[in-house]
C-alpha cells in the first residue's frame, strides 16, 4: 500500500471500490447481462488483469477498495496460481486458486449457514 494520509487512503479505496461497483450497476441497469454474468465478467477481469500486469498496482493504491469486489476474487485466484506454479509445477493451475481463495469461500459457506440458523427465511410475496 502506498503510504499517504490515513483520510486520503480512506477516499482512495472508497472510490475505488466505488467505482467498480458503480460499473457493475451500469451493466445492470443498462445491459440485458444477468447478474450472474456480471460476476463471471468481473472474476475473469480480476484474473485478466493481473496476468496483464495491471491489476497488482490498483491493489497496491486501493487496498481493500480492489480486493474486496469480485475483481479481487479473480485477482486472488491468480496470485495463487502464479505462487503455486513457482513452488509446485504445473500442478499449481490446480491447487493454486482453491488454496489461496479457500479461507474466503470458507467464511462465506460458514457465515452463511449462521445466518440461516440464526434468521427465519420470509416468502417474497
Amino acid at each position: 500500500m502506498i503510504a499517504t494520509a490515513p483520510v486520503l487512503q480512506y477516499l482512495i479505496v472508497f472510490a475505488v471500490g466505488g467505482a467498480l461497483c458503480l460499473v457493475a450497476q451500469l451493466l445492470i441497469d443498462y445491459t440485458k447481462l444477468t447478474p450472474a454474468r456480471i460476476l463471471t465478467l468481473y472474476v475473469v477481469a480480476g484474473v485478466a488483469l493481473t496476468a496483464l500486469g495491471a491489476y497488482g498496482p490498483l491493489v497496491d493504491i486501493a487496498s481493500c477498495g480492489a480486493t474486496v469486489p469480485l475483481t479481487g476474487f479473480g485477482y486472488t485466484m491468480a496470485r495463487g496460481v502464479e505462487d503455486a506454479v513457482r513452488e509446485s509445477g504445473l500442478i499449481g493451475v490446480i491447487t493454486g486458486p482453491l488454496s489461496s481463495a479457500s479461507a474466503g469461500v470458507t467464511a462465506a459457506i460458514v457465515l452463511g449457514c449462521l445466518c440461516a440458523l440464526v434468521f427465519k427465511a420470509k416468502s417474497k410475496k
